[in-house]
């Protein structure tokens, strides 16, 4: 049987009764059925022509595209085009009703980009990360190791981790292409092998095998020896970034960067960017990179299933609903309150583009917090919020900031996340963490505090209100503070940002008493328009673009409707409010704050980035705090109602957030399909937010959005990576390097992670400006950890007067090592389909049936198994059977089944079948089914 022998998911084709056909459409199997971009796209991060991002885009865009439509039956599924937006739109929008936001996809794109491009930052002088240097083993090692990463994170619901990891396996993935020979061996399809691992790496040159001509000119069409392409010996490039050394007659990488390309034999066989005198060798490369990135896509497809796949590319409605819940004695009616606001939530929004697409809650008291529960289901959640009751505890502080950091790690980013307590927080250590990762998570903290100002306090220091009011300024959230009777009137916020497409057009907060007027504008596309003002002894005039005014005395006025609860003003402008420039004139006797959030799929996401240097330029988004006087680069995408094409962009600025306004202008380069690069000199000393201006060219109207977090400066900056897994029970050691631009002297170093594993780091170092200091830190996940957990680490580096500080946030994936790579196996195929008419007219009235035995010996036992294709009724024994038997029926009507089996470690196999509605001659009949187990078997492509 030779390769049928290694592969465990195969069909049996010994069994068959009568009338087993096959359909012939089978045969475009070798198509994909995938209509793979036909453009050179490849193997650079950024450039005018091809790069790493532009393949991973386009494959996942397909990849979307095929399963949204699977989703849909293709019925509904009808994109204009094959952009972001349409793709979201169409995939969300046939489902419910109201706007649909594609911020979410373009979020989990970028957490995908990233990761890729920095690979060549990170592990720029890593042969196996590019496979350079023969290392073809080692190479394969870290995408296997990677793609079962992904599936252990996926199973867990840890969707960030999960792109981390795919960003980068993909990078290696590719540059196989790019750095090896295998197109110049012939070869126009991928090396399925590479992620295979069960399959063997054959014909591999060793390290003394001689595999390049020299190329003086290096611009040789083909430099690979005669006798290498003759027996057809794969080999790779040799890239020497600090020495010109690599064994006798090896093939270099090439290029500037590569020192071993000036050493016989000169030039190299890198294809990363197209010459005149590589073309055709640089295509070939693009398009065997593109198939195997949808390979590997399609193998955690079936493993993950439709649904997580797309939830992990963002394909899903923006909301996300996150309590974090005091459950102390005293709490009874917050927890009902809470309850009762997120069952009306749940009911309410039912079918609607604004029902939640996750559920996220953690409970806390003293001295417990957590478990975080975490679900798709609003039902499962119903249940959760049922359970939750006051009990113990009664005297403050709590455990609140635990619990936050629980939900913020927990949570995607950019999420809305609802605090209910009445106790000040008894872990205001955690506070600095806190607010990194708000900056990191870019996610709105909103607080809900009931009963007494302060009681007995067991902390420190003294935590109060104010530090529940800091983190919600930090993060452009509320923190409001009402009665326990007020408390149904204050969560009228939730019903308001619990919602799809939310954008922030205005915030800004005030520490004195002045009166200061704020203008806004409000464009066409803007729905659901609400003001929030917090603080004491308010007043405030409205006025719209044509001069008509409302105060704060006319609570049901000409422009808005308003009510007060607590600290808060909550104001719901007219359906029919004007578009055009307003204005709010606030008075106040104390501080204050302004938020102006609505509804807009014109809206945009942004990070700080730093440029990278080495073999393929690129940029790498900014892990804490941008530099302190100096030059800094922010990398936005900015879309409107049809993409990015339906907005013209304007006006990039920053601006102080709590002072009177103080405009930092960016410069602005756009760089295709929405991104933009801006660029200021130095970044404001001050708390500042980032605003952007432009026209909507849909309503041609001019349109305002801010970022809700408030970003600061440092002249710390702390360097660390994880790149892979570890395992349960193992010491990680982890090296960080910490530098400051400002004053050197003893900086304290904390580190903090949100599963509380144990961390051994220095309480502190010495640092002299401008100099690096390197330390390491070691976390060791206990051997109990689940597999796939993903911890969030945060390593803080303050100066010895506490007045400057910076963090840098890194995930760590807990896998337990995997040893099992074979699929499970269908075998004792049995189709019966005698019954079925060749008239297709007349098949509703008869049923065909298949049966078969799925079994994983060896392996790590069934966990599922699911119908990928077909109408009919499936039905199995119990998975614990070391014989599982399935049998599938049908109406003649519905021609093709796919049964996914996956074990628990996500190894996935297929029963493919298609019943024909006319005869053919049986000896096709078999000859076509013995070839499809063949190549399910080997290759397992979809068909």
């Amino acid at each position: 049987m030779g390769n049928l022998d290694r592969c465990r998911f195969s069909i049996s084709c010994c069994s068959l009764k009568t009338s087993i056909v096959v359909m012939f459409s089978l045969l475009g199997v070798f198509l994909l059925a995938l209509n793979l971009p036909s453009s050179t796209k490849a193997f650079s991060n950024y450039g005018s022509s091809a790069t790493h991002k532009s393949i991973t885009r386009d494959v996942i865009m397909q990849k979307v595209a095929e399963v949204c439509r699977e989703e849909l039956d293709g019925l509904e599924f009808n994109p204009r085009d094959s952009s972001p937006e349409e793709l979201v739109q169409a995939c969300l929008g046939p489902k419910a009703k109201g706007e649909v936001s594609s911020v979410m996809f373009h979020k989990a794109l970028r957490e995908i980009y990233y990761p890729n491009g920095l690979v060549d930052r990170d592990f720029a002088n890593s042969a196996p990360h590019h496979f350079h240097s023969e290392a073809f083993y080692e190479g394969r090692g870290i995408i296997t190791e990677g793609v079962g990463t992904i599936k252990a994170n996926l199973e867990e619901g840890n969707l960030k981790a999960a792109r981390e990891t795919l960003g980068r396996i993909l990078h290696t993935l590719q540059d196989f292409y790019s750095h090896s020979n295998w197109v110049e061996l012939g070869n126009t399809e991928p090396y399925i092998n590479l992620i295979r691992p069960y399959l063997p790496l054959e014909d591999l040159a060793d390290v003394n095998t001689p595999t390049c001509l020299d190329c003086a000119s290096g611009t040789c069409s083909n430099a690979i020896l005669p006798n290498i392409l003759k027996e057809k010996k794969l080999t790779s490039g040799y890239l020497g970034l600090y020495s010109s050394a690599k064994p006798e007659g090896k093939c270099s990488h090439g290029g500037e960067a590569d020192q071993t390309s000036k050493t016989i034999p000169r030039g190299g066989i890198s294809k990363d960017e197209p010459r005149t005198d590589n073309k055709a060798l640089f295509d070939a490369a693009v398009k065997a990179a593109t198939e195997a990135t949808s390979q590997l896509l399609d193998d955690i497809i079936l493993s993950a299933g439709n649904e997580d796949f797309l939830r992990m590319m963002g394909v899903a409605r923006a909301s996300i609903l996150s309590f974090v819940i005091d459950t102390t004695g005293s709490m009874s009616e917050e927890i009902e309150e809470a309850r009762s606001v997120a069952f009306e939530i749940i009911n309410s929004k039912e079918g609607m583009q604004d029902e939640p697409s996750e559920y996220i809650l953690v409970p806390f008291n003293d001295p417990d917090f957590g478990p975080l529960f975490r679900t798709t289901d609003p039902e499962k959640m119903k249940i959760e919020l049922s359970k939750l009751t006051a009990k113990d505890g009664g005297d403050e502080p709590e455990m609140c900031l635990s619990g936050i950091q629980l939900a913020l790690t927990g949570a995607s980013s950019s999420s809305e996340i609802y605090v209910f307590t009445d106790a000040t927080a008894k872990d205001i250590a955690l506070k600095d963490t806190i607010d990194a990762l708000l900056i990191s998570t870019k996610s709105t903290l909103s607080f809900f505090k009931t009963g007494a100002t302060g009681r007995r306090r067991r902390s420190l220091r003294a935590a109060s209100f104010d530090d529940y009011k800091d983190l919600a300024l930090a993060s452009g959230g509320q923190a409001i503070r009402v009665s326990k009777s007020e408390l149904p009137q204050a969560t009228d916020i939730i019903r308001d940002t619990s919602t799809s497409a939310l954008v922030t057009v205005l915030q800004r907060a005030r520490n004195d008493g002045t009166e200061e007027t704020f203008s806004f504008m409000l464009d066409e596309s803007l729905k659901n328009i609400t003001l929030y003002i917090t603080g004491r002894s308010i007043s405030f005039t409205l006025t719209n673009p044509t001069g008509v005014s409302q105060t704060h005395n006319e609570a049901n006025g000409k422009l808005a409707t308003f009510r007060t609860v607590g600290n808060l003003w909550r104001i719901r402008l007219s359906d029919d409010r004007q578009t055009g420039t307003w204005q709010i004139s606030i008075k106040s006797n104390g501080p204050y704050t302004l938020t102006i959030r609505g509804q807009s799929t014109v809206t945009f996401i942004y990070d700080f980035v730093e440029s990278f240097s080495g073999p393929h330029l690129g940029y790498a988004p900014l892990s804490g705090r941008p530099q302190a006087g100096q030059p800094a680069t922010l990398m936005l995408l900015v879309t409107g109602r049809n993409g990015p094409s339906s907005v013209t962009v304007k006006n990039i600025d920053l601006v102080m957030a709590s002072s009177p306004e103080t405009i930092t202008s960016c410069k602005i380069h756009n760089m295709g399909n929405g991104d933009i690069l801006a660029t200021v000199d130095a970044v404001p000393k001050e708390n500042f937010v980032i605003s952007v201006k432009g026209t909507d060219k849909v309503s041609n109207s001019d349109f305002q959005r801010q970022s809700t977090t408030r970003m600061s400066v440092s002249s710390v900056h702390i360097k660390a990576v994880v790149d892979k897994s570890v395992e349960p029970g193992k010491i990680v050691i982890l090296p960080f390097s910490v530098v400051t631009q400002g004053d050197g002297g003893l900086y304290t170093i904390n580190a903090r992670n949100d599963r509380d594993f144990p961390m051994n780091f220095p309480s502190s170092l010495t640092l002299t400006s401008g100099l690096y200091s390197n330390a390491t830190l070691t976390v060791t996940p206990p051997a109990n950890t689940q597999s796939g957990t993903d911890a969030t680490l945060t390593i803080e580096a303050k100066s010895p007067d506490g007045a400057d500080s910076n963090f840098i946030i890194l995930r760590l994936s807990v896998v337990t090592k995997i040893t099992d790579f074979f699929p499970p196996q269908c075998g004792d195929v049995t189709v019966v389909a005698d019954d079925c008419p060749r008239d297709a007219s007349m098949c509703g009235s008869f049923r065909w049936e298949l049966s078969a035995n799925i079994t994983d010996d060896n392996g790590t036992g069934i966990k599922s198994i699911s119908l990928r294709q077909g109408n009919g009724n499936l039905s199995h024994t119990l998975l614990t059977d070391p014989v599982v038997q399935v049998v599938y029926s049908a109406s003649c009507c519905s021609q093709t089944v796919e049964i996914v089996a996956v074990d628990k470690v996500g190894n996935a196999g297929r029963c493919y079948h298609s019943i024909a509605r006319s005869g053919s001659p049986p000896a096709l009949h078999l000859s076509l089914l013995l070839w499809l187990c063949l190549l399910v078997s080997v290759f397992s492509v979809k068909p």
